[in-house]
């Protein structure tokens, strides 16, 4: 990855884990908050309901004249009874002091609860529960929440890191199709400024332009104008152009002309039967439409070959003999920056272009095609 792709990574794996644990982390608090709620409501309940049994044992007992029997609570719990005078007449205190009113309190890690129900009877005036079970199922449930969430945030980040990856590919792709975009046009245009330096150089080395410098250049200059052309289209292909009544026989008729120097230098002949078609649209788009198919068919055709151009019917084909295109690639190729193959060169937006002005004008676009024996693209025009 280069450095704009490596900050675009970071960025988003840092992005999506800041925001993942801080989405964790409220998760966790908040299961925390609410199973300690409920812990501390159980434990409150749970010495609240031992305090009345006894201090109902109590009241019984001092009413029946019968002798208080001791009362069996669960071991977590701690049982008290306190005299009018303030002495602990049965059972522990944990609290520093002996309790002066009834309520609920949180002393030295244990929870207590203080009842005042016994109303002195047998001389009791307080039945004080105590229990540190609390603290140690809050200290468990603590454990229990930061475990789990250290071993989500792992996932998360594993996630994180996978989903940061699968992000980044189409990044990745596109930044590779644009790279070698750049790398394909430099190489095109390479080839015919290098013809124009070549036969300018030769015809001031000269003193005068023969008729074969006036080719070349003408050539490279036509080689350079289409690159242009494409590109120009890539870039404002939405602006609105002007339709019109247009004789296809015509237009192509000019677009052979315009590629023969081209078909020359491989000694490509054309076959070229063509009837008047009229057809509404900007004569621009349908130059650049046949240009890109003519320029396609002369540069992947093998020398002294035949290109065969066929306009009957409202159906106009094109057909090269030449190295052909693999089947498994033949629905690729109408993409941007897709080649059918390596061979010729060519920067792969020709026939992205041609699908695009064929789906703008409702013209139903095909492919035949064999390697080795030659393609064919047929336009069928509405």
């Amino acid at each position: 990855m280069n450095e704009l792709e490596k900050k675009s990574f970071y960025s988003f794996l840092g992005l999506y884990i800041i925001s993942s644990f801080l989405f964790l982390a409220l998760i966790g608090y908040w299961y925390y908050a609410a199973q300690k709620s409920a812990l501390e409501n159980e434990m409150h309940y749970k010495l609240q309901h031992i305090t009345d049994v006894k201090s109902g044992d109590i009241i019984m007992s001092h009413m029946q004249g019968s002798v208080l029997k001791p009362m069996q609570v669960p071991k977590d719990i701690i049982l008290a009874l306190i005299s009018a005078d303030g002495t602990v007449v049965e059972g522990k205190l944990v609290l520093d002091d002996v309790p002066k009113r009834s309520g609920y309190f949180h002393e030295n890690g244990y929870e207590v609860f203080v009842s005042d129900a016994p109303r002195e009877h047998l001389n009791i005036k307080y039945v004080v529960t105590q229990s540190n079970s609390l603290a140690k199922a809050l200290n468990g449930l603590l454990t229990l929440v930061l475990s789990v969430m250290f071993i989500m945030a792992i996932l998360l980040s594993i996630i994180a890191w996978v989903l940061s990856k699968l992000f980044m590919k189409p990044v990745r792709q596109k930044v590779e199709q644009i790279e070698r975009f750049i790398n394909d046009v430099t190489h095109e245009l390479n080839t015919p400024i290098t013809s124009l330096s070549m036969a300018t150089n030769q015809a001031l080395k000269v003193g005068e332009c023969t008729t074969k410098t006036l080719k070349n250049i003408s050539i490279s200059t036509k080689q350079l104008y289409d690159i242009y052309r494409s590109l120009t289209y890539l870039n404002f292909s939405s602006s609105k152009e002007v339709s019109e009544v247009l004789d296809l026989k015509e237009v192509l008729t000019k677009s052979v002309e315009y590629y023969s120097p081209l078909a020359e230098i491989k000694r490509i002949d054309f076959d070229v039967l063509l009837e008047p078609t009229e057809f509404v649209m900007p004569e621009a788009q349908a130059t650049l439409l046949f240009g890109n198919l003519i320029g396609n068919a002369i540069k992947y055709s093998s020398p002294k070959s035949t290109i065969t151009i066929k306009l009957q019917d409202k159906v106009l084909s094109i057909a090269d003999e030449g190295i052909g295109i693999e089947e498994h690639k033949q629905k690729e190729i109408f993409e941007k920056f897709k080649r059918g193959t390596e061979y010729s060169g060519g920067f792969g937006v020709g026939l992205s272009i041609v699908k695009s002005i064929c789906d703008a004008y409702g013209i139903d676009l095909a492919l035949e095609s064999s390697l080795s024996k030659g393609s064919k693209f047929i336009l069928t025009f509405p």
